[in-house]
């Protein structure tokens, strides 16, 4: 319950020390993003991923999850969140969405990005809308992270914009709520749990200040929210079959305004277009 959670506030020699591990992060997944192609398997991407963190000095957050060996999740298609590298080979057209963390001198930093196999040329059109407005629901989540607001303010942002979103576009947004965001600093996942929906039954949250470090991540399905977890004990699949998008930052609130420690720019470019302070320090 968000009764008993507080987030844990860097100073920000911190959290310019969570930076180089964001960073790490961003280069990782831009590699994956250059390398990605359809008939590759997702084990592949993974021992890239592997090579690549251990190029930068730094080394893999997930395998220090209990009973988690892998450096990255890849979930393909109808998979949210949580997909085990293997022998899947991804298919032209797919959504693969890519979830990694590294640790360098003791810190994470987390990050997801959903790309298509092949280009969004090779996609249907509901696919990359659906990619296209789970990034932009990110945005919007990280722009309500701001002093003042509480931990709720971040999910009741991500909701709305996906709500507009599907309007627009002319489909019902699934938003996944099993799994959500959380605090990231010396652990991975630490409190608070980061909501992407409007809070009805657990308050607002703990309220938001300099030196918060979160890891926001909205989890979208073009059909219903609802998750089945598969027998591998990991994968997060659509109970329904439909498809889903998973894109996530870890962000922390500076004196000065935000600063995305998982985006190469440092988020400037997306907090311009959402409006938002870009205040890096260092």
């Amino acid at each position: 319950m968000f009764g008993r959670q507080r987030i844990e506030l860097k100073s920000d020699a911190q959290i310019v020390a969570m930076r180089a591990a964001g960073l790490v992060v961003a280069r990782t997944l831009e590699h994956l993003a250059r390398i990605l192609r359809p008939g590759m398997t997702t084990g592949a991407l993974d021992e890239a991923a592997r090579a690549f963190i251990a190029s930068q000095g730094a080394r893999p957050s997930f395998p220090e999850v209990p009973g988690y060996r892998h450096v990255l999740c890849v979930s393909v298609g109808p998979a949210v969140v949580h997909g085990i590298p293997g022998d899947q080979v991804i298919r032209p057209g797919e959504i693969v969405s890519i979830d990694c963390g590294a640790i360098v001198d003791g810190w994470h930093g987390d990050a997801a990005v959903s790309l298509i196999a092949g280009g969004e040329d090779a996609a249907p059109g509901e696919a990359v809308t659906l990619v296209r407005d789970t990034e932009a629901a990110l945005g919007a989540g990280i722009a309500a992270m701001r002093p003042g607001n509480r931990v709720g303010d971040i999910g009741a942002a991500v909701q709305a914009h996906l709500e507009a979103a599907g309007e627009r576009a002319g489909v019902r947004y699934g938003i996944v709520e099993d799994y959500e965001g959380h605090g990231i600093g010396r652990e991975m996942h630490m409190d608070p749990g980061v909501p992407n929906v409007r809070l009805r039954h657990r308050g607002p949250g703990p309220k938001l200040a300099a030196g918060a470090t979160l890891a926001i991540e909205p989890m979208v399905t073009l059909g219903s929210p609802q998750t089945v977890e598969q027998a591998d004990g990991w994968t997060a699949m659509t109970a329904d079959g439909s498809l889903a998008a998973h894109s996530e930052h870890t962000v922390a609130i500076t004196p000065g305004g935000l600063w995305v420690l998982t985006a190469l720019d440092g988020g400037e470019a997306l907090l311009a277009k959402a409006g938002a302070p870009f205040a890096p320090l260092g």
